[in-house]
């Protein structure tokens, strides 16, 4: 719960006049199923106008919705915020992106909510959790979770149903992992032996770092280093059934969709996007910020630059020689 004054300031929006400024926000909701107590965001005219016909206590919205004679005006030495209150409905918000504060309000209040009461870790009766385990406050362990020897886990993080997570990883704070992931497994790695081509397993000893902010989805699985470590950086967001080896390091604020396949010694610099089903064959490097397109390829120890730059295809080129070589195949059916 928090008041309307308290979600303004944390995303930036100029606090309404007294007495809707002391009104109480308990939830976000979809604009449907807004009740007086809920948030809700409209970043459209066709959504403003439903979200202004709704019960919603507070509306999230951007100043170009608003109409010209409302005299909202927008200040940028004052940190974006609309500083005029003689606004069309005292319950709006204006912010520079809706969607984003609203998810911000959304994150602030499930952290209030979780703050009240018992601030120790939770762990569900059916979970198993092994010798010199450490769990920060306010962590969450579900059921049949399967937490191994020396593993460490900080505060305010929620490991979900069937879980396992092995031996001495290490995972920050605020982390978010769903139902089935598996984290610290070893890698997929053997020696050969060329004359006879037996495979035996090399070493699988390292470990695996998971730093704040992260969410892994459902029945995904990281694996921990050979030799040395696998690194999952901060803010780092990983869909459903992605699979990430031995040895690989993750930057920062990185977005990976689902059935993504990364082999194993790879980097993937901050900001980088990795649509789905994106595989990276071993010691590939994807640059900061460069968006890889659904299905797009990477071959071994191949890299791809360029923030803000998209690739597609495999192998994976730039979006603009990518579409100039379907165009060539169009106009060659024979090929």
């Amino acid at each position: 719960m928090a008041t309307i004054a308290e979600i303004a300031e944390l995303v930036g929006a100029a606090a309404p006049r007294a007495p809707y400024a002391e009104g109480e926000i308990v939830r976000v909701s979809a604009i449907e199923d807004a009740t007086p107590g809920a948030l809700v965001f409209a970043s459209d005219a066709a959504t403003l106008d439903a979200a202004l016909r709704s019960p919603a206590g507070a509306i999230l919205t951007r100043l170009a919705l608003l109409p010209a004679s409302s005299g909202a005006a927008w200040s940028a030495e004052e940190g974006d915020v609309a500083r005029r209150t003689d606004l069309p409905d005292a319950r709006l918000l204006v912010v520079a992106d809706p969607r984003y504060s609203f998810a911000l309000a959304a994150r602030h209040l499930r952290s209030r909510e979780s703050s009240v009461g018992d601030s120790a870790a939770y762990i569900h009766p059916t979970a198993v959790v092994g010798v010199g385990v450490q769990l920060g406050c306010g962590t969450s362990i579900g059921a049949h979770v399967v937490v191994g020897d020396g593993v460490v886990i900080g505060e305010e993080c929620e490991i979900l149903a069937n879980v396992t997570i092995y031996a001495d990883t290490k995972i920050g704070d605020r982390v978010v992992v769903q139902a089935g992931a598996v984290l610290g497994a070893t890698g997929f790695g053997y020696a050969r032996n060329s004359a006879t081509g037996e495979y035996i397993a090399f070493p699988q000893q390292g470990t695996l770092a998971v730093e704040n902010d992260v969410e892994i989805g459902a029945n995904s699985t990281i694996d921990r280093g050979a030799l040395g470590e696998t690194r999952i950086g901060a803010g780092t967001k990983i869909d459903n059934l992605v699979h990430i080896a031995h040895n690989c390091v993750v930057g920062r604020n990185v977005v990976i969709a689902a059935q993504t396949g990364i082999s194993g010694s790879c980097v993937i610099e901050d900001g980088a996007i990795l649509g789905g089903q994106v595989g990276l064959g071993e010691h590939a490097r994807v640059g900061a910020g460069v968006v890889l397109g659904g299905g797009a390829g990477v071959l071994s120890h191949k890299k791809v630059r360029g923030p803000g730059q998209v690739f597609w295809g495999r192998p994976a080129r730039p979006l603009k020689q990518y579409l100039r070589d379907l165009a060539r195949l169009r106009a060659k059916p024979e090929l």
